[in-house]
């Protein structure tokens, strides 16, 4: 029986970094339009939050999902890349 390829480790760092930096443009993004930006956060917060665990699964993923949306709920705090940061804890801190 031939077993089907997965998806290679490398091909999934590449991945979830280019994913990482795209879902941390849409935070910033509502950074930069005044005002208005802050209601986006609201709708933008839970959605980064969910993404966040779907990306990176277990505990951490969990831990990752509320520090990201306490991070875009919170005003003024967009600019912090919390999907990069996860990203970098991910595949370069933490030893599997």
């Amino acid at each position: 029986m031939k077993q089907i390829d997965q998806p290679s480790k490398q091909g999934n760092k590449t991945r979830d970094f280019f994913l990482s930096l795209l879902f941390d443009a849409i935070g910033m993004m509502s950074f930069s339009i005044p005002f208005i930006g802050e209601f986006a956060d609201v709708v933008w917060a839970p959605i980064s939050g969910i993404i966040m665990v779907w990306m990176y699964k277990g505990t951490m993923g969990k831990v990752a999902g509320v520090v990201s949306f306490i991070e875009e709920i919170l005003p003024a705090t967009d600019i912090v890349p919390s999907f990069t940061l996860m990203w970098f804890y991910t595949y370069f801190i933490k030893k599997s």
